[in-house]
């Protein structure tokens, strides 16, 4: 069997380790599609797995990477056929199966989505887990009967990777939007992104009221813990949030009060196991939808071998908008 350059997660007596090395196709796990993978992304989650901050990785040895985009080598799912251009988030890529740092994927052919007409393999990963997750909170706003006609729209952790294509989206939909920051400097490039209003995290992060004054009429929080528990008193009545990260934290130090007073609905997203196709009609309003030059000026690309650096970068809040992991 041939081999394939990947980053392999291992544990040992001292702990997690990260290796770049050779990986046998012998060592696949069970799928029916072979992708020969050229994009990957980065993400919070990633970021956790690299380091073994947190126990996203279950399975040992593990490549990591919970997105890619490729070109299928070989297929025994008559949906897709060698050649075909596709792309997979979620489904436990890079948690319980072998992941996306690396030039190979096996996976099922299930998890897969045909790559979008009108993005590019990178423009796809550029866009990744994270503006995925942006799409599928914004779908939720809308199915709760959110407008931009009922007021402002929040988007906390603005300057990372969901923050960005959310702000990026909720702006293009018409939105009035504030993002939350905590990046001095980064002003400018939420503006760019079409935010109109940036507040300090600051005025998030910490213990607040149980209710505060109204300020928004929804929100997208990747933060988690303290802040969703004010974005939450914060929001106007008849409002939602929807929450899809935990960068601060897992927990929610909230009352009922935002709930039984104000009938604020709390949207819980969940990327990774996602129906097909709500999947697919995600995918398909990124590729109408989100800016494309906007999507450019929050993307850095890297090489492969550049990975076993990015998993601090990212949870030190060091990465600002998508980055892309260029493989093949």
């Amino acid at each position: 069997m041939a081999t394939f350059k990947a980053w392999v997660v291992e544990r040992g007596e001292g702990g997690q380790s990260l290796t770049f090395r050779d990986f046998d196709e012998a060592d696949f796990m069970d799928g029916d599609v072979t992708v020969r993978v050229t994009h990957s992304g980065l993400n919070y989650k990633d970021g956790l797995a690299l380091t073994g901050r947190s126990p996203v990785v279950r399975r040992f040895p593990m490549i990591p990477g919970i997105d890619f985009a490729g070109v299928v080598e070989a297929s025994a799912d008559p949906a897709y056929r060698p050649g075909d251009a596709v792309v997979l988030t979620g489904w436990g890529v890079g948690e319980t199966h072998l992941g996306a740092y690396a030039e190979k994927a096996r996976v099922r052919g299930a998890w897969l989505v045909p790559l979008p007409d009108g993005l590019t393999a990178e423009q796809a990963m550029a866009i990744g887990t994270a503006g995925y997750t942006a799409m599928l909170s914004l779908m939720a706003l809308e199915a709760h009967g959110l407008r931009p006609e009922h007021g402002p729209a929040l988007v906390t952790g603005a300057s990372g990777g969901v923050g960005s294509v959310a702000v990026a989206l909720l702006a293009r939909a018409g939105w009035h939007v504030i993002a939350s920051t905590g990046r001095e400097g980064e002003a400018a490039y939420l503006r760019g992104l079409g935010a109109a209003e940036i507040i300090d995290r600051a005025e998030l992060s910490v213990p607040g009221k149980p209710l505060a004054k109204e300020r928004w009429a929804a929100a997208v929080d990747a933060v988690g813990s303290t802040t969703l528990a004010n974005v939450l008193a914060g929001t106007r009545a008849d409002g939602a949030v929807a929450a899809c990260g935990l960068a601060q934290g897992m927990d929610l130090p909230t009352s009922v009060a935002p709930f039984i007073l104000r009938g604020v609905a709390l949207l819980g997203i969940n990327s990774v196991t996602t129906p097909q196709p709500k999947r697919r009609e995600a995918w398909a309003r990124l590729a109408a939808e989100l800016d494309l030059d906007k999507l450019a000026a929050m993307t850095t690309r890297v090489g492969l071998q550049a990975v076993g650096r990015l998993g601090e970068e990212i949870l030190s809040g060091k990465v600002r908008g998508r980055t892309v992991v260029t493989i093949g």
